[in-house]
């Protein structure tokens, strides 16, 4: 079996990753975007049927997996191996083999990926595995914005926020109306946080996969402790779950900035049951060009000054990965 977790990033997704990792049916590594990084570059790679091309994508992808902040403990990527185990010459089989093999490492039968922007790779995702199961995560995304406002990923911009949350949430969402009732289960971080024995137990139950009372226990876990250590994004995931943790936007945003949120994105808190504070139910975005543009210098001048502020552990520790996606992306132009 093989799970997706969809949605958008600072919803709960590593916290759900590490739970769903003490279950020794599943294997839930620290995901290395393989699809999100490569699919871009792909075209660069050349005819894949040609041995020197297919290569090439097989060593680049292993190498990228190999420079991860968590490391895949207990594989031992065999490039030659890896080519054994892809159905056919594409990026999609060698992301299934790499997976295959991590999973089959741990001795697990179920391997699921977090990486949240795979919800921008749905239909080659269903074509390659049709009997894939994909698990939704989401939470308000107001408190998403609050928290990408304070994180070293992503957006910055209320407005820039909220637009891509939509659209992610839509995804996923389009999906879920698409796929067979039993292939998807929704999520959200506020009933994860706030009881997460019983949403396991009901997401164990509709993947006919058992319960383990480890999975409560994620946060002592060797791999919570790894996946500490590799920087302020996830330092809290060594902790017990934070109950509550919840409408943090009423005290750490503006009401202006809350309503260019809702306005944007209100549509994606009306369809997954969140109440709106600042506009009415309906109302949608009205802002121009001028708005727009000033949003895109705020976008831009945040992201500069967030850099600033970021760890030099942090940045050590994401810089081997960095530097080979620049090799790469230079090597494939």
């Amino acid at each position: 079996m093989t799970i997706f977790m969809i949605g958008t990033q600072r919803s709960g997704s590593n916290l759900l990753r590490l739970m769903l990792n003490q279950q020794p049916a599943i294997a839930s590594p620290h995901p290395s975007h393989i699809l999100e990084r490569f699919m871009p570059l792909l075209p660069g790679y050349g005819d894949l049927s040609l041995d020197a091309n297919f290569d090439q994508l097989v060593d680049d992808i292993c190498r990228m997996i190999e420079a991860n902040p968590v490391a895949w403990t207990g594989v031992t990527l065999d490039r030659e191996v890896v080519k054994l185990c892809c159905l056919e010459r594409s990026l999609m089989a060698i992301y299934g083999a790499v997976h295959d093999l991590m999973s089959e490492a741990k001795g697990a039968l179920v391997w699921c990926c977090k990486s949240l922007a795979n919800v921008y790779f749905l239909p080659q995702i269903g074509n390659y595995f049709p009997d894939a199961r994909y698990i939704h995560i989401y939470r308000d995304g107001r408190d998403v914005a609050v928290s990408f406002r304070k994180a070293v990923v992503g957006e910055k911009s209320y407005y820039h926020i909220a637009k891509y949350w939509h659209a992610e949430q839509q995804l996923a969402l389009g999906l879920k109306a698409k796929v067979d009732a039993a292939n998807f289960f929704s999520v959200s971080y506020e009933d994860l946080t706030a009881d997460s024995e019983r949403v396991l137990k009901e997401m164990m139950y509709h993947f006919k996969i058992p319960f383990v009372e480890e999975m409560l226990h994620f946060n002592i876990s060797e791999e919570a402790m790894e996946t500490a250590k590799c920087g302020a994004l996830w330092a809290n995931v060594q902790q017990p779950v934070i109950k509550n943790n919840t409408r943090k936007f009423l005290k750490e945003a503006s009401k202006k900035d809350m309503r260019i949120f809702e306005l944007v994105a209100g549509e994606s808190l009306d369809n997954l049951g969140y109440d709106r504070m600042y506009t009415r139910k309906g109302e949608g975005m009205t802002f121009d060009s001028a708005d727009i543009r000033l949003f895109e210098e705020e976008n831009k001048r945040l992201k500069k000054e967030i850099v600033n502020t970021i760890d030099s552990g942090d940045l050590s520790l994401r810089s081997l990965q960095q530097k080979l996606l620049k090799e790469i992306s230079s090597r494939t132009k």
